[in-house]
């Protein structure tokens, strides 16, 4: 299972560049889609991955909501909301185990996909890709991930990203 909600602009959201730009309702909002929207999928369907053998519940997260890979500083609502999103993709991966051993729960990073989340940014000379490019790229990398990667958080190439 793959959730791929997200949002970054638009419905409510802005792209802050500084902290002067905060907006409690445009941060709850980013939060709303990016993080609780996700969450709760997860309580409605881990529960419902098959008990042995190997699945995966994958959910998209984004790289910018890596703490330690924040070189750039600003869009503060959505990597906030995806650095949320990534402890809730943790915590669950732990509480999945204990019922679903072989089953994954993991965060993954598409890359830049063309579409109308990143058009705004996709500069030039970055790898933006099709959208039937990731999805193929993230089918592979979730084909070869074991057990022991649940609960981890995993770029397009299958690379892990630090938390």
């Amino acid at each position: 299972m793959i959730d791929a909600t997200g949002v970054l602009e638009g419905e409510g959201c802005v792209a802050e560049k500084s902290w002067r730009q905060l907006n409690p309702e445009a941060m709850a909002r980013a939060f709303a889609v990016n993080t609780i929207g996700p969450a709760l999928i997860m309580k409605h369907f881990l529960q419902m991955l098959p008990s042995a053998g190997k699945c995966v519940f994958a959910t998209l997260s984004a790289r910018v909501g890596s703490i330690s890979d924040n070189r750039l500083g600003g869009w503060y609502s959505y990597r906030a909301s995806k650095a949320a999103l990534n402890q809730i993709v943790r915590t669950a991966a732990i509480e999945l185990h204990r019922t679903r051993p072989e089953a994954l729960c993991v965060a993954i990073h598409p890359g830049t996909v063309a579409t109308r989340l990143s058009a705004r940014f996709a500069k030039s000379g970055l790898d933006v890709q099709s959208p039937e490019t990731a999805a193929a790229r993230i089918l592979k990398v979730l084909d070869a991930l074991s057990p022991e990667s649940s609960g981890r958080f995993f770029d397009q190439h299958g690379q892990p990203i630090p938390w």
